[in-house]
């Protein structure tokens, strides 16, 4: 069977050694970097992250805050599904990635308004954040999915027994968050 090429978007809040060694495994990945704190703690948090990243040349991307990936000199942008605002920056380049996130067809056509090149659509897999009639699974995914014209990413609940039934959908990449946190007892790709 021909092995996928994918591209790897990894949500991380903190980042400690587990998570270093897990990220730096990965051939093609970008980290996605909640922003939006206030309390010192987390802001030294986010700060570790994106001085990370640089270090490593692994791009990132900022939630929901075009001013801030601008500032920090970011990949891009990711639009949370929720975020219905449209705002055209003025000041991007042309490689800024603007990503989003979808749980449907409606929040799609909201996610091509706001200009995404590449659209989550989540989620496809079982995980603690929904409960399981939310989760769409491979047939249910690739319905909502199949007229989609951007680039579709896989979310929610990927691991690396899910990562396998990926290869039944047609998306470009893949997002998780807590697949990265776990000790390196496994084989990353």
């Amino acid at each position: 069977m021909k092995q996928m090429h994918l591209k790897h978007y990894v949500f991380i809040n903190t980042i400690n050694e587990v998570i270093k060694k897990n990220i730096v495994k990965f051939k093609d990945i970008n980290i996605v970097v909640n922003i939006d704190h206030h309390d010192e703690k987390n802001i030294k948090s986010e700060l570790d992250i994106i001085i990370f990243a640089k270090k490593n040349r692994i791009p990132f991307l900022i939630k929901n805050n075009f001013k801030k990936a601008i500032q920090l000199k970011a990949k891009g942008v990711f639009i949370e599904s929720n975020n219905k605002k449209v705002m055209r920056p003025l000041n991007i380049k042309k490689d800024f990635l603007i990503m989003g996130s979808a749980h449907c067809q409606l929040e799609y056509y909201n996610k091509c308004k706001q200009n995404c090149k590449i659209i989550s659509l989540s989620p496809i897999f079982n995980n603690n954040k929904y409960s399981k009639n939310r989760i769409l699974h491979v047939l249910k995914f690739n319905l909502i999915s199949r007229n989609w014209k951007t680039q579709i990413c896989a979310l929610g609940g990927i691991n690396e027994k899910t990562l396998k039934k990926i290869r039944q959908t047609k998306v470009s990449s893949v997002a998780f968050s807590s697949y990265i946190s776990k000790k390196p007892n496994y084989h990353l790709r």
